[in-house]
């Protein structure tokens, strides 16, 4: 089930989401906001391997940042997430952001459990002529929430999943 305003603001109250403001409810989403730091691609000679989980040669970076066209950086939320069993999210870009050229590798489900971290955002600067100037605290997109059955124990991301606990921006993990 869809979470709408009032069960998304219960959330803020409870402590599900840190760091978020009754103001960035909408009717069924919550806005959310770009946080300092950020991991910025770096050419490399060296192959990334699906198998291996082979990481970006990535390199740190604060905000603001110009983005360049074609550039892929990793950037995070400010807000913290606590997901129960029985909830689940899925982040969507903010269409402003889309419309000046800024797209996301669409890789922003969040499963029952995953806890104590910020959302990490794989963005892509798509124009072909412009750079893309990003600050911390700007609205970046939105997350839509899911009620479901809770999840077993033992099948929660708070047991299985690698990137709980992280509260800043993260790389890919083995």
């Amino acid at each position: 089930m869809l979470l709408s305003y009032t069960e998304i603001c219960e959330l803020i109250e409870q402590g599900v989401i840190e760091h978020a403001s009754y103001d960035h409810v909408n009717s069924a989403s919550l806005d959310i906001f770009i946080g300092p730091d950020i991991l910025i691609e770096r050419p490399s000679d060296e192959p990334v391997y699906l198998c291996d989980k082979t990481p970006l040669n990535m390199e740190k970076g604060t905000l603001p940042h110009l983005m360049f066209p074609g550039e892929f950086i990793l950037a995070q939320s400010l807000e913290v997430f606590h997901l129960p069993n029985s909830i689940s999210a899925e982040y969507k870009l903010n269409s402003s952001m889309a419309r000046i050229g800024i797209d996301h590798a669409n890789a922003g489900w969040c499963d029952a459990g995953w806890n104590g971290s910020v959302l990490t955002l794989e963005l892509k600067n798509i124009s072909n002529h412009h750079m893309i100037g990003l600050s911390p605290g700007d609205k970046i997109g939105q997350l839509i929430f899911f009620r479901h059955t809770p999840v077993p124990a033992d099948k929660s991301y708070a047991v299985r999943g690698r990137y709980n606990g992280d509260k800043s921006v993260q790389g890919v993990k083995e």
